[in-house]
């Protein structure tokens, strides 16, 4: 029987996390973790695919009306007519001239197409009954090309490369999968240092992170340089010298105030310092990087499309390239930055700092190891121990490791009650927010 998509619900929904200060950094002082939220109906009451983009609260209402722009795209399709040349379809979103004259291929509206091409592989996951990693780590070499669009990319990663790339693991992939069924794919944990926290919370949530047997941890800098070396001295003693400790300046700095910054901070040994400075200035990271020899940059959570990941990578001017599953346009898009990611043997590191960002991400970083790079060498995955009891199907973390998903899926799906309840402005949780802030007025 064909599946059709017939029609789609879209939710704006947002967490106030902002009343904890959970997600503070240097310029996101009070973020709402929210997620443009889309579900696409099929002809089968039982198959939907649920996806998403990430943003942080307010305006998080004009993602669900890009993604309301993009669905006649895609309503009415059936499924096998997309998922037997997934890099057209892709192109068919991102490449249609009217939308993309309103990017192309950045901003409010290539994340709402990252929000309906991630739900489009939700559904072709679920289809097929295997969780996203494993749909794609079973597909051979030219299956997986078909997925990949090379427009812009050529000058770097031509498609016989690509697939050179890809044959070089093809035999080997089992070894792996079986190898992260049985130990999982290393995590790094942001939880214990965001930057509004107290001394005494940044403290214990130190001390529970070690008893957890975690190895990397991340704090935020950038509101004062004299604070963060304050507060990175603190968590360096708490930690030790053997966790490896990486510092996220979230663009805070100028480049030369980067570079002044980074020098001070290197006395607390920064296994990398993240976005110093605007995630488009390719050669201000670049300078940057000399600069600060032998710490690496890492950056690519707002990094806009693949074209930026390629001059940053071509450049040098990043050590650690960081894959955000929401801010470029859904999977087919990633795995064209994982292939070049391969290609220039840069590792990938995640970012997860946000509302479901961790169970999605922890599907891409698998696919990496088994199908693309081969390996996990300087490789984790940001963790953050934020909202994922909200999901269907929530990551699971053990011995500081991500084990891999078993549902069929990209693992996107939220709860309904969690849908419903956080809704904005009219669900649950928000109507008493709204209730309370006028009983206080």
């Amino acid at each position: 029987m064909d599946i059709v998509i017939e029609s789609a619900e879209i939710i704006d929904v947002r967490f106030p996390t902002s009343k904890s200060l959970d997600g503070s950094d240097a310029m996101t002082p009070d973020p709402d973790y929210s997620a443009a939220y889309v579900i696409l109906k099929t002809n089968l009451t039982d198959l939907e695919g649920h996806g998403f983009t990430f943003t942080i609260g307010r305006g998080n209402e004009i993602c669900t009306v890009a993604i309301q722009a993009i669905l006649p795209l895609v309503i009415g399709k059936k499924l096998k007519s997309i998922t037997d040349d997934m890099a057209s379809f892709w192109w068919s979103i991102v490449g249609e001239s009217q939308l993309r004259w309103l990017g192309p291929e950045k901003g409010v509206i290539h994340l709402a197409a990252g929000a309906v091409i991630n739900a489009v592989w939700d559904l072709w996951a679920k289809r097929e009954k295997k969780p996203l990693w494993k749909l794609i780590a079973d597909m051979d070499s030219e299956t997986m090309l078909s997925c990949v669009n090379f427009s812009y990319l050529t000058d770097v990663i031509t498609r016989k490369e690509a697939k050179e790339i890809l044959q070089k693991n093809e035999g080997t992939k089992q070894k792996r999968i079986e190898y992260l069924l049985k130990h999982g794919y290393p995590a790094y944990t942001t939880s214990a240092g965001w930057l509004g926290y107290s001394d005494e919370k940044i403290i214990k949530l130190c001390k529970e992170a070690m008893a957890e047997g975690w190895t990397h941890i991340k704090m935020k800098v950038g509101a004062d340089i004299n604070e963060d070396m304050r507060r990175a001295d603190i968590i360096r003693k708490e930690i030790g010298e053997k966790v490896r400790l990486m510092m996220d300046a979230n663009q805070k700095w100028d480049v030369g105030t980067a570079i002044e910054n980074i020098n001070k901070l290197a006395k607390f040994n920064p296994y990398w310092i993240e976005e110093p400075t605007s995630p488009d200035d390719v050669l201000g990271h670049l300078a940057i990087s000399k600069a600060v020899h032998p710490i690496k940059l890492a950056s690519g959570e707002h990094c806009q499309n693949r074209v930026m990941f390629k001059q940053f990578m071509q450049s040098k001017a990043i050590g650690f390239c960081q894959i955000d599953s929401c801010r470029v346009a859904g999977v087919n898009e990633i795995l064209s930055i994982l292939l070049m990611a391969a290609k220039f043997n840069i590792p990938v590191c995640p970012h997860a700092g946000g509302v479901g960002l961790c169970e999605l991400v922890q599907h891409l970083a698998m696919i990496d190891f088994i199908s693309i790079s081969g390996t996990m060498e300087n490789r984790i995955i940001e963790y953050v121990d934020h909202l994922h009891e909200h999901f269907v199907d929530p990551v699971t973390i053990k011995n500081g490791c991500y084990m891999p998903p078993v549902m069929p899926g990209y693992s996107s799906e939220m709860k309904a009650e969690s849908l419903q309840q956080y809704q904005y402005p009219l669900g649950e949780i928000w109507s008493e927010e709204h209730t309370h802030k006028s009983q206080d007025a």
